[in-house]
């Protein structure tokens, strides 16, 4: 037997699988949209008005007068007798209450309610195709604006790296003469002479390094950091970069604690780029020390890896601001008089050059009190005896 269900428009039985009514083709599908949405509108109806598709038609009296189906004081009579009956506490929507005054008969009530139905569908679905092509629309101005973003971040690397390269080959010629002045090699210098010579060649150490770290970040950028991996000794490594940076450690008069075994099992990395990781770490942590404090070297082995820490005790870094020391051309003191020198790359390039190698760099810190800064490396020899 075919299950048959009442058409809302013409009250003729029809088949319910069928997506058009047989007697006066109104699209069937509304009926189930109707028991569905119905239920999220029974909040605000009184418990004893039915479920019916008219619950879902605002202004249905307006709209039979508009039709010309229905008069302004039939529709008021109408009105009366719903609240009529709303205060004897037999509730009736207005459509009900025109039936039952035999002001239009249930016929026309399913036509009109239908075709309010048809048109806010309609209407509901010119919305969505708007608002489509706001969202479409949208899309292309942010992804217009994310090339735009993308080409600035290109010539910017770009501009970063020629101008890197120009510097260094004239600094080359300055480090050059320096080095023979202070050997004496241009003529003996007097002390005076000799001391202004020592600043010089700090501030062209200084500005080596920060045209390198230029370069290296500028390289990094256009995809161009390569890393060569290969067995080396992370003891042999470890004291070198300490051996470079103590010098520095003293003039800042801060202490270095090296805290490592000597055994350590060779790592599969890249030495050069760890090498320059290390140093970063150490001056950092030296940079932002303060005069009598320490820094603590360690490398400890856990399953197979060796973790690295640099921690020191130094100005410490707030917690919710920890992700912004690994921002490009970033410092956490960005005025003009600030304290602290550099170009804010270090830290940058050190996280690039470990998250390459497949590491991260863990930041811990307190204000205050010091930061610690660790990652860790693949063990090079699986049968390394623990």
């Amino acid at each position: 037997m075919v299950d048959q269900i009442t058409c809302p428009r013409c009250s003729q039985l029809t088949n319910s699988k069928d997506r058009n009514c047989e007697n006066c083709g109104v699209d069937l599908v509304q009926a189930a949209i109707l028991a569905e949405k119905t239920i999220t509108y029974t909040s605000d109806i009184p418990i004893d008005v039915p479920i019916v598709p008219e619950i879902l038609v605002p202004r249905l009296g307006n709209y039979l007068i508009e039709k010309g189906v229905l008069q302004d004081d039939e529709l008021q009579k109408a009105l009366n007798y719903q609240r009529q009956r709303s205060d004897l506490g037999r509730a009736c929507l207005i459509g009900q209450a025109l039936i039952e005054l035999d002001l239009i008969d249930r016929r026309t009530l399913d036509e009109a309610v239908t075709e309010q139905i048809l048109e806010l569908q309609s209407a509901l679905r010119e919305a969505n195709d708007q608002l489509e092509q706001r969202v479409q629309k949208r899309t292309e101005e942010l992804q217009f604006a994310l090339k735009k973003l993308t080409d600035l971040s290109q010539l910017k690397s770009n501009f970063v790296s020629n101008v890197s390269h120009e510097l260094r080959t004239p600094l080359t010629h300055i480090k050059g003469y320096l080095d023979m002045l202070s050997e004496g090699s241009l003529g003996p210098l007097t002390s005076n002479q000799s001391d202004a010579l020592k600043v010089m060649q700090r501030s062209e150490a200084r500005l080596e390094k920060l045209i390198e770290d230029l370069i290296q970040f500028s390289l990094a950028s256009r995809g161009d950091l390569s890393i060569l991996t290969k067995p080396f000794s992370l003891n042999e490594l470890l004291e070198i970069s300490i051996t470079q940076i103590k010098n520095s450690a003293k003039v800042h008069h801060v202490k270095i604690i090296y805290s490592v075994n000597e055994q350590l099992p060779k790592v599969n990395a890249d030495e050069e780029k760890i090498g320059w990781v290390l140093m970063q770490l150490m001056d950092n942590a030296i940079k932002f020390t303060p005069e009598s404090g320490q820094i603590n070297i360690t490398a400890v082995v856990n399953n197979d890896a060796v973790i690295i820490s640099v921690a020191d005790t130094g100005i410490g870094i707030p917690k919710d601001r920890i992700s912004e020391v690994l921002e490009p051309f970033h410092q956490l003191d960005g005025s003009i008089t600030r304290k602290y020198p550099g170009t804010g790359l270090g830290l940058t390039m050190a996280y690039r050059i470990l998250d390459a190698h497949g590491s991260s760099l863990e930041i811990e810190s307190t204000v205050g009190k010091g930061s610690r800064f660790s990652f860790s490396l693949p063990i090079a020899d699986a049968k390394y005896d623990r």
